[in-house]
């Protein structure tokens, strides 16, 4: 403990300067009334400084001008437009991009198979498909909002959605709706007619999926359903109809892949779903999810074998097949269903699965070219070695 005394010295002779007032001046001036010392006492030890420095911070806070600003008001016409659109894009989950690359995947996957050998998919096809993926994936959500505005607002992490809380009325949401229903059949319309009334035919599935939630345990069927109807379409977008040989797998690989991360994903909210009464896969597996799951991985791998087999797909396919069976068993084993932080971590990395098999189909189908050519080859060193012989022996005269 140390003392700082400052001690105010009486009697002392004054500095004298030619701009110090003259000594019988001073004497003339009036005295103060002699005044105790003053001693300031600080506490050096770790238990005394810290009371010291709160109290220090507190006054200079309360005594600095405030730094924090109210946020100002939009003023230009321009920053009112974004401001005004802000609630919608938040609607359609612009801000979350995730559910469109999972519901585009799928699409190109059918895409890049039905692509003929040594050629690339259609750049065009793939672009109408991302654009509609970006708009239906949008007015899903919106149909999913305004089914479940009401228990959104009970769970924690939906209460802040635009129609949850109170920024967009139910009937703006409908008309939000029906203009992004009309944009994503303005798409649908570049396609050929089995192609448009194959989408078309989708749309129940987007608009019962919500209800399935309050039915049944399996609501993520429906949704995986719904999310892969582009296996179906993308190949008769490209060919004029659907392959079932190589579509038919195709789609049920990614309707399991779809229970895969939406399991993980609904392991969020499972606490929440308790409490309203909500179903999912995530309450009906509970302690046995990572069995399910593991289940679901292998039929999908089968399935995406069996795609590949039935278009004549070569080793970089297979490959990424691999690749992807590997990437969701770490997902699983290594999947905390508890920890709602590690389930959004997993469920985004699903992104990389849709490339990954993408990547795969894409080159297997550049390998084709080279393989045909080499069985050409073999089939014309064969013919070659054997000498034609007429059907009809010739009689000689």
């Amino acid at each position: 403990m140390f003392a700082l005394r400052h001690l105010r010295l009486h009697g002392m002779r004054p500095f004298r300067s030619s701009y110090a007032a003259p000594a019988t001046i001073k004497h003339m001036l009036p005295r103060r009334p002699s005044e105790p010392a003053r001693v300031l006492i600080v506490d050096w030890s770790p238990a005394g400084r810290l009371p010291q420095l709160h109290d220090l911070c507190a006054r200079s806070l309360a005594t600095a001008p405030s730094s924090v600003t109210a946020p100002e008001k939009p003023r230009t016409p321009l920053e009112k437009l974004v401001a005004a659109a802000k609630p919608y894009a938040q609607l359609m989950r612009i801000d979350r991009p995730i559910g469109t690359y999972l519901l585009f995947w799928p699409c190109a996957w059918s895409i890049a198979l039905s692509a003929d050998a040594g050629c690339w998919p259609d750049l065009t096809m793939l672009g109408l498909f991302g654009t509609g993926a970006l708009i239906m994936r949008g007015a899903g959500c919106t149909i999913n909002d305004l089914w479940d505005k009401d228990i959104d607002a009970k769970v924690e992490r939906t209460r802040t959605r635009p129609l949850a809380s109170g920024q967009i009325s139910q009937f703006d949401a409908i008309v939000f709706l029906s203009a992004q229903l009309s944009l994503g059949l303005l798409v649908l319309v570049q396609l050929n007619w089995q192609s448009i009334l194959l989408g078309a035919s989708s749309l129940g599935l987007v608009v019962t999926y919500p209800l399935m939630k309050r039915v049944t345990y399996w609501p993520q069927l429906v949704l995986g359903m719904a999310f892969n109807w582009g296996a179906l379409l993308g190949w008769c977008a490209t060919q004029g109809s659907v392959s079932l040989a190589a579509c038919l797998p195709l789609y049920l690989s990614g309707v399991c892949w779809t229970i895969v991360y939406d399991t993980i994903y609904a392991h969020q909210d499972k606490l929440d779903d308790l409490q309203i009464g909500v179903k999912s896969t995530a309450l009906r597996f509970g302690e046995n999810t990572k069995a399910w799951l593991s289940g679901f991985t292998a039929a999908m791998i089968c399935g995406l074998s069996a795609a590949g087999w039935a278009c004549d797909q070569t080793l970089p396919y297979y490959a990424s097949v691999g690749i992807v069976g590997a990437h969701l068993v770490q997902q699983i084993y290594s999947l905390n269903i508890d920890n709602p932080r590690d389930c959004a971590k997993k469920f985004l990395s699903n992104h990389q699965v849709g490339l990954i098999l993408f990547l795969g189909i894409v080159l297997g189908t550049l390998l084709k070219s080279e393989e045909t050519k080499k069985q050409r080859k073999s089939s014309t060193l064969t013919t070659s070695s054997y000498v034609s012989l007429p059907q009809k022996p010739e009689v000689i005269s």
